[in-house]
């Protein structure tokens, strides 16, 4: 078939384009920007546009059909043209359920975690030897695409919240139909597309209601909201909890019939673990098997990912950017290294983040740490044409303890004098952002 990519250039939408690739289909693509690893990636498998930019010559209606990114707007002149064509036009989570609609489709939502969660299955399916296709919004060990279509039985997908395109404006999620499908918990997000909490609760809903009638939802149950939820649905619930640990010489051990050593740590991340658990059970593995093959796993890139270590100090970076995921990830580090001294960094990076109003919702969610600091770039709320918050009110909401940086080499400066601390004492430092800190290199 001959497919176009329409913004080839975002994380799922490059590997979308690979793996089409590799199953023998002809691709092409169009992006305005294209950053790397997605840039040396496209050139490898030799499906890199030759030039950036938007080029309504290359839609003709030789093209079989285009998967359309949310990166385009609906006034994209590739897309205008191929509207007028009348070529078929899927979003990538219609093609994704195009492409697995006679398979068992497990999809993983929620608000925090999801990303984690659908590693961990996917790390225990293919410790397991079972053959699956899978959709996943990070790059894991293990696997040399974040995205595999193929003529396997089973796709395990991550299902976003967000929206699917310029043209299909409701969240991703509400396209796949699961026979599986898990919750992970629900925290307001993205609140420039879901203005009030009760809206973004009712997407939840709505993909409950989308499971297939004979299918099963399998949730946390600590989530009141999502619990609420839960007990409306029509179909088989499975709820999960923390599972029973203890923490040994800094590592995580997981009682389940046997004794599990974990190389993760934290409530949530345990939580993600067993959440996971009951997806793999729904597909006949053990608990037992489950936990005896995620002991191998390391994680999963800038979630509580350790980055550093050498003598006293260790370095922990972080995707958290919500309030509940900060908070999550801020208590994991605490409650496993209690006698390090702890410094956490927070970039406002987000839409959420930057707006003041939302702040509150960020009270005490770095209270935990010995030296709290919340960066923001200039820069950043100017691309986004939004006012730039005060000094005083992040102070004010996130709690006077914490500092406010508003410029590299100062947030520069005052890491390289933790890390330079010569007391002996052992010392442990969180980076947390959805950005990249302005570009500074802290380790």
């Amino acid at each position: 078939m001959n497919i176009h990519i329409l913004a080839c250039g975002g994380a799922v939408m490059h590997n979308i384009a690979i793996a089409l690739h590799r199953l023998g289909h002809t691709v092409s693509g169009s992006d305005d920007e294209i950053f790397e690893p997605a840039l040396s990636r496209l050139k490898a498998n030799g499906i890199c546009p030759e030039a950036f930019g938007w080029f309504p010559e290359k839609i003709s209606k030789e093209l079989d059909f285009i998967i359309l990114g949310m990166h385009a707007r609906a006034d994209n002149p590739e897309l205008m043209k191929a509207r007028e064509l009348g070529i078929t036009i899927y979003s990538f989570p219609e093609y994704v359920y195009r492409h697995a609609e006679n398979k068992t489709r497990v999809v993983i939502g929620g608000s925090h975690g999801k990303t984690t969660t659908t590693a961990m299955v996917m790390h225990v399916l293919k410790s397991m030897g079972r053959d699956f296709d899978y959709l996943v919004g990070s790059q894991l060990e293990g696997f040399d695409t974040m995205v595999r279509f193929s003529d396997a039985p089973l796709m395990v997908i991550e299902g976003d919240e967000y929206l699917t395109s310029t043209l299909d404006p409701v969240p991703k999620f509400l396209k796949y139909k699961p026979q599986i499908a898990l919750i992970t918990g629900i925290a307001w997000d993205h609140i420039n597309v879901f203005p009030t909490f009760e809206n973004y609760i009712d997407q939840f809903r709505l993909f409950i209601e989308s499971i297939d009638p004979k299918g099963s939802l399998i949730y946390y149950s600590g989530d009141e909201v999502l619990s609420a939820l839960a007990r409306k649905a029509e179909v088989q619930q499975i709820a999960y909890n923390t599972p029973h640990y203890h923490i040994r010489n800094n590592q995580v051990v997981v009682s389940k019939g046997e004794r599990h050593n974990l190389q993760i740590f934290g409530e949530h991340n345990l939580q993600n673990a067993e959440g996971a658990c009951q997806v793999c059970k729904a597909l006949g593995i053990s608990e037992d098997d489950f936990y005896a093959a995620l002991a191998s796993f390391k994680g999963t890139a800038k979630r509580l990912e350790k980055v550093h270590e050498s003598g006293n100090l260790l370095i922990f970076r972080d995707f958290a950017h919500s309030p509940s995921k900060l908070k999550a990830s801020v208590d994991a580090v605490r409650k496993q290294f209690p006698k390090h001294l702890m410094m956490a960094v927070f970039e406002l990076h987000t839409f959420s983040s930057l707006n003041k109003d939302f702040l509150p919702h960020y009270q005490h969610c770095m209270d935990p740490s010995d030296l709290s600091i919340v960066f923001y770039n200039p820069h950043v709320f100017a691309l986004k044409k939004m006012q730039v918050i005060d000094k005083e009110d992040i102070k004010k909401y996130f709690g006077k303890s914490v500092q406010a940086v508003g410029d590299r080499e100062t947030l520069i400066a005052k890491i390289l004098d933790f890390k330079s601390n010569v007391s002996g004492q052992p010392r442990v430092l969180l980076l947390m952002s959805s950005g990249n800190f302005d570009n500074a290199v802290l380790w």
